[in-house]
């Protein structure tokens, strides 16, 4: 077997890749193995995956997607498009996406994907029970019930090998994508409120030098979209978030009414939205301080400009998940897609840290970042309730690695 790397191709694993078919075989080599890790669909940007020891991928179990009365047990394996696809099939939808299809339930649910919206929690939000092989090879099964469950979604696979999570769900509705060219980018701080919540779903993008953002707004209410809006302009054609890229792998826009799980992603599941060649960093702020947060990424914005594609602006609903980036308050997410040259582009996320620092700004767990355990554990206050969980569930740490061991070392 061939090496194997994460997405973006930055990370090779240091272990051979195992895919059981069955839970069983899951469970057996779980429990015989000394350290154990998961790999989604590796759309991390750091070693949070990696391992020494067992490397374990779940997208040969059995795909279930089943409705019952909690919601949709859905394998954990499996990509959102695909859950969503069979969803929607039946007029069930979910409370809100990531802009990926592509990436798996479990691997999203548990770095704490988020999507946007000013009333949209993460996706994490919508488990309500999650079932996984724990370190002696036995299952678990946690429901919202549970003391430990807002601790063990968001769990970046400290606590055990995830198969299959319980989403909440509703019915069916319809979406329409608008974009706009042109809004000034002073009013993201001036007019957050009237920008962000012009519609279900808002992403602003933007490299905090050019003075104009380009805006997505993804609405619920199926209305022909006005021409100008704050200041911006209803886009000619479709557009990429990263104005070179091919248009055709984004969801469709224009204001043509679609399902919501072809339309709340940017992009298709048929199409790979890019070659994978770029890192990720994304924080996040209060969304009280968010209008200081842009001023500081526009000062910053030419130390960004030989490293950056583009950098998306989206709200999260607060949530109560112990390590979620919007855990305790309502949030504004700063996501930069960068180069793919680390040593150029860890200068310039050290820098925007230090910037950010003021503002409290939480780090996403799958991206690069620079914080330390400190840093860490001051911006996510249930830390230390966290690592004392994953103490409980895993006393010889088998699912812990490298990074687990850096970023949240035991006491």
């Amino acid at each position: 077997m061939g090496t194997v790397t994460n997405w973006a191709g930055n990370v090779s694993f240091a272990s051979e890749l195992r895919r059981p078919r069955t839970i069983e075989e899951l469970q057996e080599l779980v429990a015989s193995a000394e350290k154990v890790r998961v790999l989604g669909t590796g759309h991390s940007f750091n070693r949070i995956a990696d391992s020494t020891g067992t490397l374990v991928s779940v997208q040969d179990l059995p795909k279930v997607v089943e409705v019952g009365e909690r919601g949709a047990t859905v394998s954990a394996g499996l990509r959102y498009g695909e859950v969503t696809a069979a969803l929607e099939a039946q007029g069930l939808a979910l409370h809100n996406l990531g802009s990926l299809p592509h990436i798996s339930v479990a691997g999203a649910c548990s770095t704490g994907t988020h999507g946007s919206g000013d009333t949209n929690r993460p996706l994490a939000a919508a488990v309500n029970a999650i079932t996984f092989v724990d370190a002696s090879g036995e299952l678990v099964t946690l429901t919202r019930d549970d003391p430990d469950f807002p601790g063990s979604v968001i769990s970046l696979g400290a606590l055990g090998v995830t198969v299959s999570m319980t989403l909440d769900v509703q019915p069916s509705y319809q979406i329409s994508q608008v974009v706009y060219d042109g809004l000034p980018v002073e009013r993201l701080g001036t007019d957050l409120d009237a920008v962000m919540g012009s519609a279900y779903s808002v992403s602003a993008f933007t490299d905090w030098v050019d003075p104009d953002v380009m805006v997505w707004r993804k609405r619920r209410e199926l209305t022909d979209p006005e021409p100008q809006w704050l200041g911006a302009t209803l886009a000619d054609g479709p557009r990429h978030p990263i104005k070179v890229m091919p248009a055709d792998y984004a969801t469709q826009q224009g204001g043509i009414p679609g399902p919501w799980n072809e339309r709340l992603p940017h992009f298709r599941l048929e199409f790979t939205p890019s070659n994978g060649d770029e890192l990720q960093s994304e924080y996040f702020v209060a969304r009280d301080r968010a209008p200081e947060a842009f001023d500081v990424l526009r000062a910053l914005g030419n130390r960004f400009a030989p490293v950056i594609q583009v950098s998306e602006v989206r709200t999260i609903a607060a949530d109560d998940l112990w390590l979620s980036p919007s855990q305790g308050r309502d949030t504004v997410a700063l996501h930069f897609t960068w180069i793919q040259d680390e040593s150029q582009v860890r200068p310039v996320v050290a820098a925007l840290e230090e910037a950010l620092a003021p503002l409290d700004a939480r780090p996403h767990w799958g991206k690069v970042f620079a914080a330390d355990a400190t840093t860490l554990a001051q911006r996510y206050p249930r830390v230390p309730d966290f690592i004392a969980l994953a103490d409980r569930r895993d006393p010889t740490g088998k699912f812990r690695n490298e990074y687990l061991d850096t970023f949240l070392p035991r006491g």
